[in-house]
């Protein structure tokens, strides 16, 4: 940092209405140089927030609406340098432009100073020096520099700036190069006078929207062709002779188009079925994928727990029953001096076995004593040893095994096959016994009395009455003495004869006569072949022993390996089983929910197939009766206008007639044609009236005879019926009578 102090602005007195000036003014230095351009490196503006459609709508964090992204347009050009520009550096600049204008001004050699690489400057070149944001790039990403070439500065011998003959401009846009992208250029033209080219009605499809054309844009424009020569054929207008036929054409033109239209509507409602499955396919596929992961990451967790459960569980059950052990060792509670000869002399003490939960680890560091075998530890020993051994070895030959024969040529069971039968059935009788699941206790259902143990007797004392009963006490007391005694003598009698070969060796010791000393030669010797015999037949016995426990244990072991298999086997074949039972519970209940998803979606499908059906019915049957009305309403007004001319016309005729035959009537005429008049009007009427009367008189005489048979019957149906006590029935008929008096009134 560089401080100047300003003198003149501090010594002038200040304004009344200004502020008092800073006496101190800083002028920028590198340091200042290197955090301005940290801040315009970390500026948030090269931020760029690219949205994300899948989440665009979304307030969750583990599935954010937008991403960041460092954008890579830089503000400042990449051939401007970023360097901080120091006093000596502006002043080697002018010096260099100093010898482009002046020729005789030479430029000073530059002295360097030694860089004491070796010496104390030797820490700087141990690793690569940092150069802060020489290169404006995010921490977190490492980009390929850019390689720039050094300035080569202009010959100072020349009097003459060289002009280069090519020369390079750079140019920034705000713009990238697939945003100013544009469509495949189209010249103009001119069309011809009465011709209409083919090519025009392509016009309204454009790159990206129907160009280049594909299989659909080819049947569009065969369509188009066939629909412009079917207008050809079509009969003109003026024609009206033709115009049943044109409208014929046109109705089945109508049809045709229709028709086409709904075989779209279904191509496109299958499309979009089709994507529709393949959408609910794939999302089925991602929730089982989904659902598989958390099941496996739950199961896994609870197998975690549950080792760790069990685990707990041993380790407690090992300590209690060693804490148990121990106690049962020393009942009493009694301190117990450590015995040292005990402890060597047994090989299972804690002398030749430390326990490592009492701090002891003999093990360690014991891999400095494991042997390393060449042949064993390195590929080529392997393949060494591999070469040495026999084919039988490296390329075994297996037979196939004969079957075991369990019968005797008789029929009879062999007594193996009989013992295997008998073993197999104890395996299966203790595997019940041990699987056998212990019913739980049901609780009572009614409550009951628990038993109250009885108490213990009492220790029966004897009183002391008299010296007689103490006399016999002390006897018995000394007999119960006598038996203890009499019992440890025979229990060292016992020892004593258990011994007697080594008390017998000890008093050879102390033999001091010859001839004992022949006999206990003699009897050494005898004593020394007996061993030597015996030592012979323990090793004999002992070896046959080994043999035996030998194959025994290997029969042992392979049995017990079969069996820990199958166990296994049976267990991880259940448990699949059960995987495989509930993947197939599952599925059924998914195929049930897709077929009612299924059959929801085609009804839907089909109740919207014939809303639509339904809707262009009711689009034809609109059109119909809106061209039927129109074509009534032009043909009535038509007829109407026609009529009203024909009748004007037809009134004129007979005004004409009238006016003429007026002029030349007579008063007899005119008598004649009154008269004529009231006949046609008045006779006819007087006709009618006299055919109605002799119609009704007609009439009348058989109204009156149905009267008096109606009258005659129900009067003597009456009587029956009052004779009876049916009344109701008569007021009945009375109504009716009545009804039908009306009748033939209002008749």
């Amino acid at each position: 940092m560089i401080f100047c102090t300003v003198r003149t602005a501090a010594d002038l007195p200040p304004r009344p209405s200004t502020p008092r000036p800073d006496p101190l003014f800083i002028v920028s230095s590198e340091k200042d140089h290197t955090q301005a351009n940290i801040q315009a490196t970390l500026i948030r503006s090269r931020l760029r927030k690219v949205p994300r459609f899948k989440t665009m709508f979304s307030n969750l964090i583990h599935y954010p609406r937008y991403s960041l992204y460092w954008s890579k347009s830089d503000p400042v050009p990449p051939f401007i340098s970023r360097e901080w520009k120091g006093h000596k550096e502006k002043h080697r600049e002018a010096l260099q432009q100093l010898t482009t204008t002046d020729a005789s001004f030479q430029m000073p050699k530059e002295v360097y100073e030694d860089p004491e690489v070796t010496g104390k400057n030797r820490y700087k070149y141990f690793e690569r020096p940092f150069l802060p944001f020489f290169q404006q790039m995010p921490f977190n990403v490492v980009y390929a520099v850019s390689k720039a070439e050094p300035y080569t500065f202009p010959p100072t011998s020349t009097k003459h700036l060289s002009i280069p003959s090519k020369s390079t401009v750079g140019t920034q846009t705000d713009y990238r190069d697939a945003d100013v992208q544009t469509d495949p250029y189209s010249p103009e033209y001119v069309v011809c006078q009465d011709s209409i080219p083919e090519l025009l009605t392509l016009a309204t499809l454009t790159w990206g929207r129907g160009l280049p054309a594909g299989q659909a844009e080819v049947e569009m424009i065969e369509r188009a062709r066939k629909k412009r020569a079917w207008e050809a054929t079509l009969p003109a207008l003026s024609d009206t002779s033709q115009f049943e036929k044109r409208r014929k054409m046109m109705n089945e033109m109508e049809r045709k188009e229709w028709a086409f239209r709904e075989q779209e509507i279904e191509k496109l409602q299958e499309i979009r079925l089709e994507v529709l499955k393949e959408l609910l396919r794939k999302r089925e596929e991602n929730q089982n994928e989904v659902n598989m992961k958390h099941l496996n990451a739950r199961w896994s967790k609870l197998q975690e727990g549950k080792e760790a459960k069990m685990a707990k569980i041993q380790r407690t059950h090992v300590s209690t029953i060693r804490k148990l052990v121990g106690k049962r060792k020393n009942i009493e509670g009694k301190l117990e001096r450590r015995n040292i000869i005990k402890d060597y002399s047994d090989y299972a003490s804690q002398v030749y076995g430390p326990l490592s939960r009492l701090g002891c680890f003999p093990d360690n560091n014991s891999e400095d004593f494991v042997v390393k075998n060449y042949y064993l530890n390195t590929y080529e020993g392997l393949v060494e040893l591999e070469s040495c051994l026999p084919d039988f070895v490296t390329q075994p030959r297996i037979r196939a095994p004969k079957p075991k024969v369990i019968t005797t040529k008789a029929g009879f069971l062999k007594r193996t096959a009989r013992l295997d039968y008998e073993l197999a059935e104890v395996h299966k009788a203790l595997l019940d016994k041990k699987n056998k699941v212990l019913e739980a206790k049901k609780p009572p259902r009614f409550l009951q009395r628990n038993p109250i143990p009885q108490p213990r007797l009492p220790t029966p004392t004897l009183e002391m009455t008299s010296n007689e009963e103490e006399e016999i006490e002390m006897a018995v007391i000394y007999l119960q003495k006598l038996l203890r005694g009499r019992v440890v003598q025979n229990m060292m009698f016992e020892g004593k004869e258990k011994r007697l070969e080594l008390i017998q060796e000890l008093r050879t010791c102390h033999a001091l006569q010859e001839d004992e000393k022949l006999v206990k030669k003699a009897e050494k010797q005898v004593t020394l072949a007996l061993q030597r015999q015996r030592n012979l037949h323990e090793h004999k016995v002992s070896l046959v022993e080994n043999h035996l426990a030998g194959l025994e244990g290997r029969a042992l072991a392979d049995m017990f390996d079969f069996l820990s298999k199958e166990l296994v086997r049976l267990q991880e074949e259940r448990r699949i089983h059960a995987f495989v039972m509930l993947a197939e519970r599952q599925r059924r209940v998914r195929e049930a929910e897709e077929s009612g998803r299924r059959q929801v979606e085609k009804q839907r499908l089909r109740e919207e197939d014939e809303i639509f059906k339904e809707v262009v019915k009711v689009h034809h049957s609109t059109i119909s009766s809106y061209l039927e009305d129109i074509i009534l309403n032009t043909e009535a007004n038509t007829a109407e206008e026609q009529a009203r001319a024909e009748i004007e016309k037809m009134a004129e005729k007979i005004n004409d007639i009238a006016y003429e035959m007026e002029s030349r009537r007579t008063y007899l005429q005119s008598e004649e044609i009154v008269a004529e008049l009231v006949y046609s009007f008045l006779i006819p009427e007087v006709q009618k009236y006299f055919v109605k009367e002799k119609v009704r008189n007609a009439q009348r005489k058989h109204i009156l005879a149905a009267h008096q048979i109606i009258h005659s019957y129900t009067e003597s149906m009456v009587q029956k019926r009052l004779t009876e006590g049916e009344q109701d029935e008569a007021s009945n008929a009375a109504m009716l009578l009545e009804k039908e008096t009306q009748n033939e009134n209002n008749s």
